[in-house]
């Protein structure tokens, strides 16, 4: 598996505020359980819904994470760098960074997607 396909699968949204996992749990079904996710620390409970995913480990209370456990941290930040800069990538366009005022939420939908695919287009 490469861990280093820069490429955005899907993206889903919700009207107003809503959390990232509670986003995630309302529409992990379409995952294939063959991607493997790769979470930041907001995501603690996911082994719940999605078996094969990799988050940071916790620091436990009154106690440090091992040099193995911080060296894991270390690298799956390494990968989720890419993540984040895809993400920085559709938030230049200002159509996921700014307020939406479109009352058609479809639109928002397909430019969303469109931003996505122009992405992945220019990252080969």
């Amino acid at each position: 598996m490469d861990l280093y396909d820069k490429r955005i699968i899907s993206v889903d949204f919700s009207k107003g505020k809503e959390h990232d996992f509670s986003l995630f749990k309302r529409t992990f079904k379409s995952i294939s359980k063959d991607i493997l996710i790769l979470a930041d620390s907001a995501y603690q409970g996911i082994c719940d819904f999605h078996s094969n995913n990799w988050i940071p480990n916790k620091k436990p209370r009154k106690s440090e994470l091992s040099n193995e456990e911080k060296q894991e941290n270390k690298q799956l930040s390494s990968y989720r760098i890419a993540i984040e800069h895809a993400i920085r990538f559709i938030k230049r366009f200002k159509i996921l960074s700014s307020r939406y005022r479109n009352k058609n939420c479809t639109r928002y939908s397909l430019r969303v997607s469109f931003l996505s695919s122009i992405s992945n287009l220019l990252k080969g």
